[in-house]
C-alpha cells in the first residue's frame, strides 16, 4: 500500500445538469437554482486549479440528476481506480459512465459488480486504512466487495457506523491531514476514530463537517465562521466555497470532485 497524503495532481468533476432540481434528497428544503449552483461549482473547479492540480470537467448528464455529485460513483486509489455501486438505484448508470473516463489516467479499473452496494460519499481514505460507513446507501456486502478489491493493492478496510439519520458517512467527518480528521461530536462519539486527532466541528455548525483537504488548501461551505475560525487557528489554509444549491440535495465539498494521483503511464 502506497502512502494516501492530501497532495494529488488531478481531479474530475463533473458540470450540473438542468435535471439537478429533480435530484434525490432527504428532507426537502427547496429546489436548487442552477445558475447559483453554475457559479458556485465554477468557483469549486477554480479553487482545486489554483493548487496546480489539473482538474477534468465532464459534461452534465441530463438523464442522472444527481451526477454532479460524482465522487459516489468511484474510488481513486494510487495504484488503481474501483467502480462503486450505489445504493440509489437511479445513480447505478453513473457509475458505469465513470469507467472509460477513469481508463484514461490508471491502468487498472475495476468495479464492484455483486449484489452489495457503495457509495463513495461513504468511504474515508486515510494513511493507515480506509474506512467505509453502513449507511443507506452503503451496506456490508458492497463493503466486504471493497475489501476484497482493495485487498491487491494491500489496502486494509474497517467497516463503521454511520450515524441514524445521516445520509453519508462522510457528511459528518473529512480528512485534514495524514492524522487528523475533522469530525461531529455525533460521529466521533461512536470511537470510529480511536488512533487519529479530531478537530470537532463548532456546535451547530455540523453541516461543515464534509469538506476536503486538497494540496495547500481546505475547502469547506461557506457559512460556518466559527469552524473555520477553529481550522484556521489550527493552522490550517481555509477556503470557503458558496454550497447552498448543493445542500439542497445532501452534497457537500467532497461530493463534487473524484481527487487522486493517478500512476504515471
Amino acid at each position: 500500500m502506497k502512502s494516501q497524503s492530501c497532495t494529488f495532481t488531478h481531479a474530475i468533476v463533473r458540470k450540473p445538469s438542468h435535471s439537478i432540481t429533480k435530484g434525490l434528497r432527504a428532507v426537502d428544503i427547496g429546489t436548487p437554482d442552477l445558475e447559483l449552483f453554475n457559479r458556485h461549482h465554477a468557483d469549486y473547479v477554480a479553487a482545486l486549479a489554483s493548487t496546480g492540480a489539473k482538474v477534468t470537467t465532464l459534461e452534465a448528464m441530463e438523464d442522472f440528476p444527481d451526477s454532479v455529485f460524482i465522487e459516489d460513483a468511484a474510488l481513486c486509489l494510487s495504484e488503481g481506480a474501483i467502480v462503486m455501486r450505489p445504493g440509489a438505484p437511479s445513480r447505478l448508470g453513473e457509475a458505469a459512465a465513470i469507467a472509460p473516463v477513469l481508463s484514461g489516467f490508471y491502468d487498472e479499473v475495476i468495479a464492484i459488480e455483486g449484489t452489495g452496494f457503495i457509495e463513495g460519499g461513504d468511504v474515508l481514505t486515510t494513511e493507515h486504512e480506509i474506512l467505509v460507513g453502513t449507511s443507506a446507501r452503503t451496506d456490508s456486502s458492497g463493503t466486504e466487495e471493497l475489501r476484497r478489491l482493495a485487498g491487491r493493492w494491500r489496502y486494509e478496510v474497517r467497516e463503521v457506523k454511520t450515524p441514524e439519520g445521516v445520509l453519508h458517512f462522510k457528511t459528518d467527518c473529512s480528512l485534514l491531514d495524514e492524522e487528523t480528521i475533522l469530525s461531529t461530536a455525533r460521529l466521533s462519539a461512536s470511537d470510529c476514530f480511536d488512533g487519529y486527532r479530531i478537530i470537532h466541528t463548532a456546535e451547530g455548525e455540523e453541516a461543515c463537517a464534509n469538506a476536503i483537504r486538497f494540496n495547500e488548501l481546505v475547502l469547506m461551505p461557506c457559512g460556518f465562521p466559527r469552524t473555520a475560525e477553529i481550522l484556521d487557528k489550527a493552522g490550517y489554509n481555509i477556503r470557503t466555497i458558496g454550497n447552498s444549491e448543493a445542500a439542497k440535495l445532501d452534497g457537500g465539498m467532497s461530493c463534487l470532485s473524484l481527487r487522486f494521483s493517478p500512476p504515471t503511464k
